[in-house]
């Protein structure tokens, strides 16, 4: 059995949304009440995060941009809402990939997931976007390597493109960038023409599945398309921005994908590369039945060898 950190902080819920607004602090509250009822929560290894300073962010974000959001409430566009603590919430957030990382890299831990919001993936160089204010996991990649992961796969299963981790690292060739989503979907970024730019070109890797699509063809991506790529890259760390609303059951999604489709995303992407640490930190996900029995069902693939 796989040694697995579970990151989670309260500070998450006072991230509070409008009334109706789907990224709700419930889907923690789901998340963390269904894994009590396993046998799982006995078996995780329970870590606080810490904040993410600005160094961290600044790190992928502009400073501009760090400083304006800083003193910043209400919608930072149609979809983004921030209040009096969303702010505050998003430095643990990202704080939580870090802790998780070097928390790997002392070798006490295998792998993390990091029950976080506010999300990240949308997040841009200089703007939030897409229920996202900080890019969590590309925080975590520019510190894994500070960490001295010198190179870093990141996937991203959500069901929306993410547009900001791509854009942040379209033109670097340490950083691969892996993503499935629904096209044409939000945000309309992630055509399979997008390879990366300069001596990134060929570090971008997007697989666009069409409305309707499922677990035959998810199963065909993490398992017969992804470790090939991991295997070339030969990455020393894997960084993932685990979105549920590819579930069947999500509201804000057009894919298929079941229960047992969520396992196999998951278990494609452990078994590509023995050795190294695995982190996820959560995305989407939106559907609350499906979202907490999807999260019991990744920890449980994270614990096995």
């Amino acid at each position: 059995m796989k040694t697995v950190g579970f990151l989670y902080h309260d500070i998450f819920l006072r991230h509070e949304m409008p009334p109706g607004h789907p990224e709700s602090k419930e889907r923690l509250v789901v998340i963390t009440e269904a894994l009590k009822k396993s046998r799982i929560w006995e078996q995780i290894t329970h870590i606080t995060p810490q904040k993410a300073d600005k160094t961290d962010i600044v790190a992928v974000h502009s400073a501009a941009y760090f400083e304006r959001i800083l003193g910043f409430t209400g919608y930072f566009d149609a979809d983004t809402f921030v209040s009096n603590d969303s702010v505050e919430a998003a430095l643990y957030a990202a704080g939580a990939v870090k802790v998780a990382i070097d928390v790997c890299a002392k070798k006490e831990l295998d792998r993390a997931f990091c029950a976080v919001r506010p999300p990240g993936h949308h997040a841009e160089f200089d703007r939030a976007m897409g229920f996202c204010i900080f890019n969590n996991i590309a925080v975590g990649a520019r510190h894994a390597q500070k960490a001295g992961y010198k190179k870093v796969f990141i996937i991203d299963f959500d069901v929306h493109h993410g547009n900001g981790t791509q854009h942040i690292f379209e033109e670097d060739d340490t950083v691969f960038y892996f993503s499935t989503h629904e096209h044409p979907h939000y945000p309309g970024t992630g055509s399979d023409a997008e390879r990366g730019i300069g001596k990134g070109k060929g570090f971008t890797y997007n697989i666009p599945m069409h409305h309707g699509s499922g677990d035959k063809e998810y199963l065909s991506a993490y398992q017969d398309i992804l470790p090939g790529l991991i295997t070339n890259f030969d990455p020393d760390i894997v960084l993932v921005s685990a979105g549920y609303d590819l579930h069947s059951k999500d509201p804000l999604s057009g894919i298929r994908v079941t229960n047992e489709g969520i396992r196999s995303v998951v278990r494609g992407i452990l078994t590509a590369k023995k050795g190294i640490p695995y982190i996820l930190a959560l995305e989407g996900g939106y559907d609350l039945t499906a979202l907490s029995e999807s999260v019991v069902i990744t920890i449980e693939e994270l614990l096995s060898d």
